[in-house]
Order: C-alpha cells, then structure tokens, then sequence
C-alpha cells in the first residue's frame, strides 16, 4: 500500500464554487480569494475610518498608518505629482498586501501566486503608465527610449535595447511577485508535509525527529510574512517608478 505522499503544488489548484452559479461563470476559489481582500479592505477602512477619533484605536491607526507610508512613497518617487496617482497605488499595494496575507492562512487561496494574476495587474499599471506617458508629453514621450549624451551613431544600438527594457517591464513585475509568492507556499508546504511524513512512518521517533521541520516551518512562517508585505511594497514602489518615468521622462 502507498503510503501518504506531499503534493505541495496541490494548493495552487484552481476550483469552482457556488455550484451551478459558479461554473456557469467560471467563478473559482482564486476569484474568492480576490473578493474575499476586496470586501476585507473595505470593512477595514470602513471601520477604522468612522470614528476619526483624536487618539486613533488599533484598527484606526493601522489604516493610518499604511495611509501615511503609500502617500510618502508616491511623494518621495513620483514628486508632487504623486497625489494624482495616490488613490491607485493604495489601491493596489491595499490588494496585493491582503492577498499575500490571506494566502498564508489555510483554506484560503493564494491568487498572487497565479502568473495570470500578477500579469494582469502589471500589465495594467504597464498599460496605464505608458498612457500617462503620451497624455503628458503626446508624442515627445519617445523621447524616452533615446538616452540622453549619447552619439548618434550608438543610438540604432540603444534605442532598440531602451524599448525592449521598457517592454519587459510587466514580465518583470509580475513574475517577481509570482514567483515569490509560489517559490515561499510551495517551501512551506513541503516541510509541513515532511513533518507529518515523519511522525506517520516513524512513530515516537518521528515525532521527535520532526521537531527540526516544524521549527523550519514556524521561520518560514515568519519569513512569508515578511515577503508578503516585501513583495507589496516593491509591486508598489515600481509602479511610482513607473509613474515618475512617464511624468518626468527620466
């Protein structure tokens, strides 16, 4: 008989849910998880925001201050003109953030480790700052794939390579999310398991011998925490890079 085996990409598995409703519109545990952060962040707000007491609570302060860390970083990367594009970043550093976090606990659904996911939302900050780009300067904004100093001779070398860099802006921002993401879930899992493996097989000794991967399991606990709210900064702050490039064209 076979015994037990790890299937650590097992969670990464798309399903559909709310019977025939959900397969009529292809609704999966991924959409779930999506609206699931969608609904969180706006009962947290909603909550955090009502009172607007003078000395904030918990749940007020916390809203705060993640208000007061976007609105820095779209100030310090973009400039003055980053409260224009303030609203957007929150709202994307708010869902990455909550889908990294929700992701970590079980029964819950990872989406950012879903290459469609990542792609989409890099593809659209991608998209929207390059249209920043052309409603800012129109046409001058090609200008930017020309570097500046540079002799015209070098320049049918370097402008090719300026907008092949410029054109693998969202495989980069979306495959360092994902990738992350996956690569963490799929460690966690897979020392899980072993530590079940272990004191399945082995018994007594097993589950002696299992203390090394369950304190490896409780650091990388510790350590998706970090890179969930790591890798939502740094989707976040490449988007105000992006931003500043398409508003500044340097």
């Amino acid at each position: 008989m076979a015994g037990p085996t790890i299937d650590p990409l097992g969670q990464f598995r798309l399903m559909t849910g709310l019977g025939p409703l959900g397969h009529a519109v292809n609704f999966t545990n991924s959409n779930e998880a999506m609206l699931a952060s969608a609904v969180i962040i706006v009962l947290l707000f909603a909550i955090g925001l009502r009172g607007g007491a003078l000395v904030p609570g918990r749940i007020q302060a916390l809203v705060e201050l993640l208000y007061e860390f976007v609105h820095g970083m779209c100030l310090d990367a973009i400039g003055a003109e980053g409260r224009k594009f303030f609203p957007l970043v929150f709202t994307i550093f708010s869902f990455i953030l909550l889908g990294n976090l929700i992701g970590l606990f079980p029964y819950f659904f990872a989406f950012t480790s879903h290459i469609a996911v990542t792609l989409t939302l890099a593809m659209f900050v991608f998209l929207f700052s390059t249209g920043v780009g052309f409603y800012t300067h129109g046409f001058r904004f090609f200008k930017f794939f020309v570097p500046a100093g540079v002799p015209v001779w070098l320049l049918p070398l370097l402008v090719p390579i300026e907008i092949i860099s410029y054109l693998s802006r969202p495989v980069s921002l979306s495959v360092r999310l994902f990738a992350n993401m996956t690569a963490g879930h799929v460690m966690w899992e897979v020392f899980a398991g072993f530590m079940l493996l272990l004191t399945a097989s082995l018994g007594v000794v097993g589950a002696v011998a299992a203390v090394i991967p369950l304190g490896l399991n409780v650091a990388l606990a510790a350590l998706e925490l970090l890179v969930a709210g790591l890798q939502a900064y740094v989707f976040a702050i490449l988007t105000c890079l992006y931003l500043h490039d398409a508003v500044h064209m340097h």
